[in-house]
């Protein structure tokens, strides 16, 4: 598991994040949100090992992640970042095999290649292999991305347990494709992976969601599953909008709808 105890963050004399302490399973799909501002991709950077000079501590199965090396935390722990640009004119096969770098000193070997070729076969990107990365659209950017992140840690480490960060992952891609990605990261979640997404849209969370954590100027507002604790009072509190919140009739899940 991932646990967060007493995170405080500041930059200069501003304060970022104040108190964070949750703790993240695997086998679950955890969803962080809450309006702009409130500290939720500097949450991330932090429990991923982006961000140091914060104080508390990040838990990786009971391992301080200060403890850890870069080269090894990256063998296990995976990040998809808001936007991931290139500017160099790789292949989109070479902007996936990005993600088995930890894993080889020189070059990839059969097994790299393969998990590639596995992982771009579940992404529907097998025809894309020998495109420019630069002529594509955003959206298919933006699943070539994943496939890279999903490639990084497709293999589970000795200990069982992966991690997978999402920062807001939704953004340039379609209807079809959003649901299709969610959809892909929840079954990745169900084999002994910590998964942990920014979102932003309140309605898919719950829609594939198991935990849903709401931030708000760097406090930890509220926090566990979707039908126990989203109310019409809380995304006030949180959103600052006015909404119902109803059962939806088809999958059973809280249904905001904005009044």
């Amino acid at each position: 598991m991932l646990k967060a105890n007493n995170i405080h963050y500041k930059i200069s004399k501003k304060e970022i994040l104040n108190d964070i302490t949750l703790e993240f399973l695997p086998g679950e799909f955890n969803m962080i949100l809450g309006p702009n501002g409130s500290g939720k991709s500097t949450f991330l950077k932090i429990f991923s090992g982006e961000i140091n000079g914060y104080d508390g501590t990040i838990l990786y199965n009971g391992e301080k992640i200060s403890s850890q090396k870069k080269e090894t935390l990256a063998k296990y722990r995976a990040v998809m970042s808001q936007q991931p640009e290139l500017s160099f004119p790789l292949m989109v096969d070479e902007v996936v095999m990005m993600g088995r770098y930890p894993h080889f000193n020189f070059n990839p070997n059969k097994k790299d290649f393969a998990i590639c070729d596995e992982v771009m076969e579940r992404m529907h990107l097998s025809s894309f292999k020998e495109r420019n990365y630069l002529t594509l659209s955003g959206g298919e950017k933006q699943r070539v991305q994943f496939a890279r992140v999903l490639a990084q840690i497709w293999e589970k480490p000795q200990n069982g347990i992966r991690y997978l960060f999402l920062d807001e992952p939704l953004a340039s891609l379609d209807i079809n494709y959003q649901q299709e990605f969610l959809q892909i990261a929840r079954e990745f979640a169900q084999e002994d992976t910590v998964l942990v997404a920014v979102m932003h849209d309140i309605n898919l969370a719950t829609q594939y969601a198991d935990k849903l954590f709401f931030l708000k100027q760097g406090k930890l507002i509220a926090n566990g599953r979707p039908k126990e604790i989203l109310n019409q009072a809380l995304i006030k509190v949180v959103f600052g909008v006015n909404t119902t919140v109803i059962d939806n009739p088809v999958t059973n899940t809280p249904l905001v709808i904005y009044t």
